[in-house]
């Protein structure tokens, strides 16, 4: 059996992923580390691995990023951008590398396994192979490896075929490299040369193509097509959803079919302001013969408004290996995971989310067919309730949710990942 360390930026939507590759590990026989933030060392204990702090450095609490850094309130477009790369992710990265090194001096490790937004992988893939084991990144995110059919990662620009798309990518990679996050990139390839003797070797946002595997949760369906994909770029398909035994709420049985069911949420951390996505829902269709269905994301219930339409359900949280069955349209702010269960589900998105990596959720949701993307974060009730009729009525959406549905059953995320880290540990001991 092999030891693994688990590296991951202090965000619940990248430790809750990585915690379910964790006990997977565990359940395998593997013995992991996991280093995050103390604040999920209890988490990281109940999935059996043993949990490794982050420096507090390094410890920025991704999900209230406001508190720690009251600059960045009221900053948007570019200017937002350019802050969270610099602030959340790129300065971070020395110190995380120097917790990773610490832990590879400690012990014997197989391979370090991280997300692409930690840094401090990026570095560490930079070390000559003496020195280090094999990085193998894991795709939470829509895949960023870099290539000549995409346009840079972040802009939510989706394919153009041919020469003119080529040219219009190469175009917008100089404008994003040079302009708009020139300033990251030196940032950042002065932070390699001081703390590895040398340059990133490419955008600090591509990084992860560079790695020695990239285990990607996802389908080729739903990611843009690359003529020049690297070959260490491997599609697992989705991570399965997790099974629940939460208690059903008393509502559970109207759900008999009698009607759609359009189910919104706004996730467990973008949910503060219910007014950007499942307010406008709720008010779209109040009068429509549906059944909305809400999660609050862990919020309290009594978040939202008390004289809520006859028509509206909600709970705190909901078990998705459950409700999506039953559901035809999702509304979501654009989520990864979220997305990708649904559709796992053969279920049809509308989709309004252009911050973090949710822009380029949006945009693949769009490109593919399988649903609508408004563009948006906030909307509103006309711009839902158009999009969620067209879901509806239009059977193209639910078929390219069915297409991209029938892929992602027919893969084993956990499986492949294993394999990947299997050949990649070999591989390694081999080259000596």
């Amino acid at each position: 059996m092999s030891s693994y360390l688990i590296t991951c930026t202090p965000a619940h939507g990248h430790v809750m992923p990585l915690l379910q590759i964790t006990r997977h590990l565990i359940a395998r026989g593997h013995e992991v580390g996991f280093l995050t933030s103390p604040r999920y060392a209890a988490d990281v204990a109940a999935a059996g691995a043993r949990f490794v702090a982050l420096p507090s450095e390094a410890d920025i609490d991704l999900d209230d990023a406001d508190a720690a850094f009251p600059e960045r309130v009221g900053l948007t477009g570019p200017a937002a951008l350019r802050f969270d790369m610099s602030n959340l992710f790129v300065r971070p990265g020395a110190t995380q590398l120097a917790a990773v090194r610490a832990e590879l001096a400690a012990g014997h490790v197989d391979a370090v396994l991280t997300e692409p937004l930690f840094v401090g992988g990026a570095l560490l893939q930079l070390l000559p192979p003496s020195e280090r084991p094999p990085v193998v990144v894991l795709g939470i995110f829509p895949l960023g490896a870099r290539s000549r059919d995409a346009a840079p990662f972040g802009l939510g620009v989706t394919p153009m075929a041919g020469p003119i798309g080529r040219l219009r990518n190469a175009v917008l990679r100089t404008i994003a490299e040079r302009a708009i996050f020139g300033g990251i990139q030196r940032e950042a390839d002065d932070m390699a040369r001081r703390e590895v003797g040398r340059e990133l070797g490419g955008f600090v946002l591509d990084w992860a193509g560079r790695a020695d595997a990239y285990v990607q949760f996802t389908v080729p369906e739903f990611e843009y097509p690359r003529s020049d994909l690297p070959a260490t770029v491997h599609f697992a398909g989705p991570l399965p959803s997790p099974k629940s035994d939460r208690t059903l709420p008393a509502w559970w049985s109207d759900l008999d079919g009698s009607r759609p069911v359009v189910h919104v949420t706004q996730g467990t951390i973008a949910n503060s302001e219910f007014g950007q996505v499942v307010l406008p829902t709720i008010s779209a269709l109040a009068a429509s013969d549906v059944l909305v269905v809400v999660s609050t994301g862990g919020r309290p219930v009594d978040a939202l408004p008390r004289d809520l339409p006859a028509n509206v359900r909600v709970a705190d949280y909901l078990p998705y290996d459950r409700l999506l069955p039953l559901v035809d349209v999702m509304v979501t702010n654009g989520g990864y995971g979220g997305v990708q269960q649904a559709l796992a589900h053969g279920v049809p998105i509308v989709v309004a989310g252009q911050t973090e990596d949710k822009v380029e959720v949006s945009a693949r949701v769009g490109w593919s067919g399988a649903g609508v993307n408004l563009r948006a974060s906030t909307v509103t009730p006309d711009q839902v309730g158009d999009a969620v009729g067209k879901v509806l009525n239009d059977p193209a959406y639910r078929e390219n949710a069915e297409r991209i549905g029938a892929a992602m059953r027919d893969t084993d995320a956990l499986s492949t990942l294993g394999d990947v880290l299997d050949a990649s540990v070999r591989e390694w001991v081999a080259a000596g």
